[in-house]
């Protein structure tokens, strides 16, 4: 490597990446060419992890399956059988390369709890120090719904996050983003470097493949994530794993002479924006060409959400939601914890140390319970907490000062009802904020985020 620091570079792939829709053969070309594309990346001083789809696809071919199975315990065990024929297939595709892999299989359940999460992150940096390069993927014989990420360009994200990446690439059958359907018009505009995500205006029409889970909306959340994670995050297509090492090399061409750009680029205006989407890298033999190849690029957030309060954001689901007050929303703004006198009300079923949405409310004068109906819907989601009391309990001592909790309740296990270490606010200036979806697979669940900064209730 020529100079330059050591990057950290996650690389997702979705299933029709990696085995054919129709006859769910393995895409042998495509593999071979990213693994290539990942052992130059390691031979050059830099880290590589890989996010993986394609177990159930893999193991369709191997049952002699023709499509894919909606009953649950039949795609799990599809999953399972595919799980082992595809690291298989990996292993051995980088072996002939003489670079070492690991197989790193995640749910939910197992970043939920902190120690977990910092033990995986752990495992990670010490993968990566050794040189290898990890391959992960949901544990589909064991996700349902509660516990899914959803879709692995959200397992990417949160990846890209635990290791605190430099770039993720998102690889998919389309070059880059669109302001219109390819497909149907062609006289669509590529979209190549975004800036403000809420802002954007691409179509996100593509859906995912028969095989797979995702499509280009669910990309759009996993850069979301990876961007307020501070991650760069691009996406190009899949069937030209060198466009990696290209689009590197340009960005690190485009710092090197940022007179050269033209003045209406995006980044041109923001050298502090440049300087966050582009890192030292100089690649041994790779050609830097003048015009990069087609990808959309978005640039990452200049103040990232880091470690425990990214993880507080986005490694938990949320169990329920705990409206507050405007006084309790500005304590907490101050770095005090959540008192029990600010909470107005709580809606879900949730146990002590679990996640909450916090949202909040206008308090006004001689509400009635019928009040509440107004914002039973989380219309604003200030952020997410660990909670040191259950749903019931806090129903109990809502609004009463925490002198009161050991009459109220006969104990008070915490003056608080959150501490603020475990309270994680999204971002206040932006009206997009980032999303982390959970289910089966299907379209990402969102709680809109509208432009106000306050939910009101109004008397009954």
């Amino acid at each position: 490597m020529k100079g330059g620091r050591r990057l950290t570079i996650v690389i997702k792939l979705g299933t029709s990446s990696i085995v054919d829709e129709q006859t769910h053969e393995p895409l042998l070309s495509i593999l071979s060419l990213i693994v290539e594309t990942a052992v130059k990346l390691r031979k050059d001083g830099h880290r590589v992890v890989i996010v993986s789809s394609g177990a159930i696809g893999v193991g369709l071919r191997r049952m002699d399956f023709e499509r894919r199975p909606k009953h649950l315990p039949r795609m799990q065990a599809l999953a399972a059988v595919g799980q082992c024929r595809l690291i298989t297939l990996w292993d051995g595709l980088f072996a002939h390369l003489q670079q070492p892999v690991a197989q790193i299989l995640l749910t939910r359940n197992d970043i939920a709890d902190r120690t977990q999460y910092l033990n995986a992150q752990n495992t990670f940096t010490e993968l990566l120090n050794m040189g290898v390069v990890p391959i992960v993927n949901e544990n589909d014989t064991l996700a349902v719904s509660e516990i899914k990420f959803g879709d692995n360009d959200t397992l990417s994200a949160i990846t890209a996050a635990m290791v605190q990446a430099d770039y993720l690439f998102l690889m998919t059958d389309v070059d880059c983003l669109y302001d219109r359907n390819p497909r149907r018009h062609t006289d669509a505009h590529p979209i190549e470097v975004v800036e403000d995500i809420a802002s954007l205006a691409a179509d996100t029409s593509t859906a995912g493949s028969s095989l797979g889970t995702g499509g280009m909306s669910t990309k759009i959340v996993a850069a979301r994530l990876a961007t307020s994670a501070g991650v760069t995050t691009v996406i190009t297509r899949s069937s030209k794993p060198g466009n990696i090492i290209n689009i590197i090399s340009h960005v690190q061409a485009a710092k090197a002479a940022p007179s050269d750009l033209p003045l209406s680029h995006p980044e041109h205006s923001d050298p502090d924006a440049l300087s966050r989407s582009i890192s030292s890298l100089w690649l041994d033999g790779a050609s830097t060409p003048t015009k990069p190849p087609l990808h959309t690029r978005f640039l990452p957030d200049p103040h990232p959400i880091r470690d425990r309060y990214f993880w507080l954001l986005h490694g938990l689901a949320p169990h329920g939601t705990v409206y507050i007050d405007e006084g309790a929303h500005r304590a907490l703004a101050d770095k005090a914890g959540l008192l029990a006198a600010g909470v107005v009300d709580v809606d879900g079923t949730f146990a002590q140390q679990e996640a909450v949405r916090l949202v909040v409310v206008r308090r006004l004068p001689h509400m009635t319970p019928q009040a509440y109906e107004h914002v039973r819907s989380p219309r604003l989601e200030i952020g997410r907490a660990l909670v040191n009391y259950a749903s019931s309990e806090i129903a109990r001592i809502k609004g009463v000062q925490s002198t009161d909790i050991q009459t109220v309740l006969g104990y008070a296990d915490s003056e608080y009802v959150a501490l603020r270490e475990n309270i994680s606010f999204f971002k206040r200036d932006r009206t997009s904020r980032p999303d982390t979806p959970v289910g089966t697979g299907g379209p990402e669940k969102k709680h809109a985020t509208p432009p106000t900064t306050t939910a009101d209730i109004s008397e009954a």
